[in-house]
């Protein structure tokens, strides 16, 4: 179980924005974002990996707690067990598409993973490439594969596929989703297009002015709008 309540107040284009959150999300949901520009869904998701502070709130994450303004509680981001993929796929440009999902594992893990990964986005012939040759699908694939290399608890995807063309897109859907269901995630992911959250998300969290203006089953919404 997520517990999430987040109190932060906005910048907008239009003035302040007061965000006010609270919800809860059972493991192995995939909860789509929805909502105009400015609404505040990638803030959402910064304030979730510990990369934007609240102005109060709570994060409790099967038990751990992320953020508690009650008691001073900020857990830093590296120690928060997150996936993270952006629009902008932030690879490191000095490292070879082997060596950036190496970066990512846990001491811990074994590096057969890392072939195992790169076998399943396809790219293992070039493993040893740097990110500089690549096209945007195959440097959002490994960006994909990097978040997915730790088995994070709680997965972050912020339009990682709005740059894409729409063949692209579906095929990097579907690596999505067997991610998710291999890896047993629980993901949030903000997107502006409704084809993609009706296809990937079971719920979806329609975010209006900093408030939670509709939860519920994504076609039920979409379908009101028609």
């Amino acid at each position: 179980m997520i517990d999430i309540r987040l109190h932060k107040k906005l910048k907008g284009a239009s003035g302040p924005i007061p965000l006010e959150l609270d919800i809860h999300l059972q493991k192995g949901d995939i909860v789509g974002i929805y909502g105009p520009s400015g609404a505040g869904k990638s803030s959402v998701l910064r304030m979730l990996a510990g990369l934007m502070q609240p102005d109060s709130g709570f994060v409790g994450v099967n038990g751990e707690i992320w953020y508690d303004s009650k008691n001073g509680r900020h857990l830093a981001p590296r120690h928060r067990h997150i996936g993270m993929v952006f629009q902008e796929y932030s690879l490191f440009p000095n490292m070879s598409v082997r060596e950036n999902l190496e970066f990512a594992l846990d001491h811990s893990d074994d590096t057969g993973l890392v072939d195992d990964l790169l076998d399943s986005i396809g790219m293992r012939e070039l493993a040893n490439q740097r990110p500089g040759i690549l096209s945007g699908g195959q440097k959002q694939r490994v960006a994909l594969a990097r978040a997915m290399i730790r088995r994070p608890t709680l997965l972050l995807l912020d339009e990682p596929l709005s740059a894409l063309d729409m063949e692209m897109r579906r095929n990097l859907q579907h690596i999505i989703l067997r991610f998710h269901a291999d890896f047993q995630l629980t993901t949030l992911l903000v997107s502006h297009d409704s084809s993609e959250i009706k296809k990937m998300a079971k719920r979806l969290l329609v975010l209006e002015n900093g408030k939670i203006g509709f939860d519920g089953d994504p076609l039920t919404f979409f379908a009101s709008l028609e």
